[in-house]
């Protein structure tokens, strides 16, 4: 009887949105289409496009967010690379030359505009506050790169944890200079039980019943500032919060 009763008083608490939950393959073919590969673009190499991450259009469809670290920068001048991001899938790929519009490299963020858009805007999170542990979440991009081609991919997980930028460390010695970098302003990061690659970085993190991003996918600056006392980084995925793409839009008066 009390379990039935506990049964009972836990379905009266559901929310409507749990109760009206998207299923995830509806969400991922929403989200789909606004997830790009980033990287470089050189009219005289071979191939001329070239993979280094992920990201994600925003705002009205013109704009992308990804990682800051993913950037072909310096660009080659002589050679006329230029930022390129690619839509769409397979042998319907599309090439948009892109320009920086806004960056944060203390979060390892940028912000791009493409030509040739709009693409179809993620909705960011409404909420300022981080997730929860244990939230449902996925994430989609091109692990790999360009080895598995443009076809994007999604992994699903949780939450698994919400934790500083930076571990205190046991003595000096362990410390190194991105770790003093990250600990004079601090900010914590989102731990995921979910699988990540080379490529990935600058996913969208988003939440598996509503495809709102929660953050995005790092791989870089995170590991190497929390993990750097490790001989072998862990396998594990962060990502930075979605609270941080919205200051960086704010930044560019988008």
């Amino acid at each position: 009887m009390r379990t039935l009763l506990r049964s009972l008083l836990f379905a009266c608490c559901l929310t409507p949105a749990l109760l009206l939950a998207t299923p995830l393959p509806d969400v991922i073919d929403f989200v789909r289409g606004g997830v790009v590969a980033v990287g470089s673009y050189v009219p005289t190499r071979s191939p001329q496009g070239e993979f280094r991450g992920s990201g994600f259009a925003v705002g009205n469809g013109s704009l992308v967010i990804t990682n800051h670290h993913v950037l072909p920068f310096p660009l080659d001048e002589a050679k006329r690379e230029k930022i390129a991001v690619f839509s769409g899938r397979g042998r319907a790929a599309k090439l948009h030359l892109a320009e920086l519009v806004a960056s944060d490299p203390v979060h390892d963020l940028a912000l791009l505009r493409i030509a040739h858009g709009p693409l179809p805007p993620l909705r960011l999170a409404d909420s300022e506050q981080l997730p929860r542990e244990g939230q449902a979440i996925a994430l989609t991009g091109f692990p790999i790169g360009m080895v598995l081609g443009l076809y994007p991919v999604t992994h699903s997980g949780i939450v698994a944890a919400i934790s500083p930028v930076v571990i205190p460390q046991n003595n000096s010695r362990q410390l190194t200079s991105q770790m003093i970098r990250a600990m004079r302003d601090p900010y914590e990061v989102i731990q995921l039980d979910a699988t990540a690659y080379p490529g990935n970085s600058g996913s969208p993190v988003y939440d598996a019943a509503s495809g709102r991003v929660i953050g995005v996918v790092n791989s870089v600056l995170v590991k190497d500032t929390k993990e750097s006392a490790l001989q072998q980084p862990t396998g594990i995925t962060y990502a930075i919060p979605v609270r941080y793409v919205k200051a960086l839009l704010r930044q560019a008066g988008r």
